[in-house]
């Protein structure tokens, strides 16, 4: 009887295994093409950040985009306006302080909703760069730049937060969403730059 309940087993087993095993061959052999989304760091907003981790997650912020840069990928301008309240296009509250390495040719997306996929283009963007994985910065950790991690989910989209390059207004809350998400460090991002060629 022992023999027979055995067989049963394996026989059950062996499809779940061999598939959970063809599954993770495909996922290993997919090649991370990445995108950095940097995110609402308006002079609109900028002031209502904590000051001390507003001050750190620039500097990631800026070398995050230079990191980018040097491994010829794509960085996402995501810009943030009310249509009522604004800020709108043209307005200096619109901008990104001129301290951030952003150049006119990144692409550039307006929204108007908390999560920068709703009604944007910038799933085609991405579609466009051949992007499979995108990495978050900027601000609100709790507002926009968490909808938009989760916005990325929902359109499988491979999605990491840079660790210190992202911020609100309670560096508390900012950690609490380190600590929910799939967060990288410095060191972490240059090795997985440094890797998507291979």
């Amino acid at each position: 009887m022992k023999g027979v309940w055995f067989s049963m087993f394996f026989l059950a087993i062996v499809p779940f295994v061999f598939a959970q095993t063809s599954a993770s061959e495909e996922n290993e052999m997919t090649q991370m093409k990445p995108a950095l989304i940097v995110i609402d760091i308006q002079n609109r907003y900028l002031p209502m950040m904590e000051q001390d981790e507003k001050d750190f997650a620039l500097r990631i912020i800026n070398g995050a985009i230079w990191l980018f840069r040097q491994h010829d990928l794509p960085v996402i301008r995501v810009y943030h306006s009310d249509p009522q309240f604004g800020p709108k296009p043209g307005e200096e509250d619109f901008e990104f302080p001129s301290s951030v390495i952003v150049n006119d040719q990144d692409p550039k997306v307006i929204k108007n909703f908390p999560s920068a996929f709703k009604k944007t283009e910038l799933e085609n963007i991405l579609k466009e760069k051949d992007a499979n994985t995108v990495f978050l910065c900027g601000l609100s950790a709790v507002g926009c730049v968490l909808a938009t991690y989760y916005g990325a989910m929902e359109r499988d989209f491979d999605v990491f937060m840079v660790k210190n390059g992202i911020m609100s207004h309670n560096s508390e809350y900012t950690g609490f969403v380190r600590d929910i998400t799939d967060a990288v460090t410095w060191k972490t991002l240059t090795f997985m730059l440094e890797h998507t060629q291979e």
